[in-house]
This record gives structure tokens, sequence and C-alpha cells, in this order.
């Protein structure tokens, strides 16, 4: 069995990320732990009967010594500092923060200005589309919920040469993947029965979209009276030589074979259909005529967007099925 650590169990996707290893047949949570270490020990409720462990204060020697994987599932800064002294004592890490998902030095100064620069480079964890990186993987930087939907859907465009114009994103989210912590845009009298636009050009997600895009989106996310679950449209142009057919065969080889990925092609996702799973229903479509193609992307963002992705992820680095603790 591998011993795995989750630090920041108390979180949403801590909590799922313990759900699901708990379930799966090669791995053992040794370790849940909060994010201080002032903490006292304490159980979680809402796993009880699924995994019946204490949860922990923050203990880096804890880990080093009781783990052979660690999933951080922390606020940026301080993944920024763990995940280095982890590495540094031979532990696999798994960051679900976006402390490590920038290459570029500026991008990263601006966005997570406490992230150091490491010798070893993490893994994008985008598994289905990074599964020969991931291979035997000992760092990886698990990808955004926003990111993840709309690469899933943009990165086959793009490397089939399809995708050549402006590409604008319409995004939105429920409340839970702004995170646990209370905040005045998630309080339950501002969200209820409302839908909120917010950090239009101004939102870390949309350079992590280009970044792995390579080229340059409009990303407008909103927040959306529901608990779990994304959704984004993505408009664009293709040339009016494109055809269905030809989307639909861009999609079909992209993802032959992959467990995930659930191809609806006009039949359009919607969120209710992978809420609790870890799918990503990518359907779309095109006006031949006008060139005009719309591509919606569904996932749910603590698990195909979090923690589901993170271990989907582990299974493809120690060779195990990927489907393992998500089916």
């Amino acid at each position: 069995m591998t011993r795995m650590g989750v630090v920041g169990a108390t979180g949403y996707g801590g909590q799922e990320l313990i759900r699901l290893a708990a379930r799966h047949p090669r791995l053992e949570v040794t370790v849940a732990m909060t994010s201080s270490t002032g903490e006292e020990s304490r159980t979680l409720p809402a796993l009880t009967k699924i995994w019946d462990g204490d949860l922990a204060p923050f203990s880096i020697d804890r880990l080093a010594s009781e783990t052979d994987v660690t999933f951080l599932s922390l606020p940026d800064t301080a993944s920024a500092s763990i995940a280095p002294a982890l590495l540094d004592r031979g532990v696999r890490v798994f960051d679900l923060s976006g402390a490590f998902r920038l290459r570029r030095p500026e991008a990263r100064r601006r966005w997570y200005p406490e992230t150091p620069e490491l010798s070893l480079v993490p893994v994008y964890g985008l598994t289905e589309r990074r599964r020969n990186a991931l291979e035997d993987a000992r760092f990886v930087t698990c990808p955004g919920c926003y990111p993840t939907a709309a690469l899933l859907a943009l990165e086959p465009l793009a490397e089939a040469g399809i995708l050549t114009r402006d590409v604008f994103i319409d995004a939105k989210s429920g409340i839970s993947g702004a995170g646990r912590k209370p905040t005045l845009r998630t309080h339950f009298s501002e969200c209820h029965d409302n839908v909120t636009p917010y950090g239009i050009f101004a939102h870390r997600h949309a350079a992590e979209i280009e970044q792995e895009l390579t080229r340059e989106v409009t990303f407008v996310p909103h927040l959306v009276p529901l608990d779990r679950g994304i959704l984004e449209t993505i408009y664009t142009r293709v040339d009016t030589t494109t055809t269905a057919a030809q989307i639909a065969d861009v999609f079909a080889h992209a993802y032959e074979g992959a467990p995930f990925v659930r191809l609806r092609s006009d039949d359009l996702p919607e969120i209710r259909h992978v809420t609790h799973t870890n799918y990503c229903d990518i359907g779309w479509r095109l006006d031949e005529t006008t060139g005009r193609l719309v591509v919606v992307s569904c996932l749910d963002n603590l698990v195909k967007g979090a923690a589901g992705q993170a271990l989907q992820s582990l299974n493809v680095a120690l060779g195990f099925d990927e489907r393992l603790g998500l089916t």
C-alpha cells in the first residue's frame, strides 16, 4: 500500500481527497492534517465510517516519516513553502494550490509572489493531456478548476490547427470554488438568487489557460448560486471550410480511451450530470455557414477540477489503473 497524507484536510478539496482515497485499493490515508501547528487533534464528522482517523495539527516530520506521497490542499502561500520542504525529504508532492502552476518568472511574480524557484520543475497535472509527463512524476502541480474545463475543451482544437481566431470563455462556478473561508462575496445573502461576474482581466486562471494554450483568451468567470460545478461556454470562429464532422473527429481522436472525458457532441452538457463525479463533459455546436463554434465544457470543481484529477494523476504517476478510487 502507498501511504498518503493530506494537508488542508478541513477544506472542501481536502475532504474530497480523503473521501476518494479511502476507497482506493492501493492507497492508505495515514495522515490528515490541518494547515496549522497549533490546532488540537479532532475528527471529521462528514467522513465518519468512510475514514475514521483523527485530524492532526501540521507536522512536516510526520509527513516525511509516515507518507510516501502528500497532497497539499492549501492556500498558495502555504504550499509555496511546504512543497519544497517535503520534496527535499523525499516525499512525492501533489499540490492543489496555484503556487507552482505558472512557469514564466514574471507571471509567477505577479500572481504567486511567494513561490520560490525550484530545481525540480513540477509536471502540470492535466491528466488526459499530460499523461506521458506524469509517469513516475515526483512533483505535480494540479490545474485549477476553470483551466481544467477550458483546456480539455480547447487544446485538441488548437493542436489540430482549428483554433485560429479570438477565444471567449464565459465560465460559471458554484460557491465551493471560492473555498471554505467565508467572504462578503460568498455570503448567502450575496449569492442567493444572484449571478455575479468577477475578476475580468484580473483572474490568475486566465494566465494559466493562456500559458498552456499559448494564446490569449478573454476569460470572464461568474459566481452562481450552486454548491458545486463549473460550466464554461466557449465562443470562437473557425474557417468556413471546417465541418462539424471534423470537429467531432478532433475530439474523438484526442479522447479515445480517456475514461473521464465524455463527448456529448450537440447534446450539450449540464452541471447536474457531472456533480460528484470525475467526468468532464464536452459538447459543441458549429454553424458551418458562418464558422461560429460554441463549445460547452462542464465538470465538478471539487472532483475533476481538484481532488479527483489529483488522484487520477497520482494513479498515472504510480502506474495504477487511472480509474482507481474514482469510479
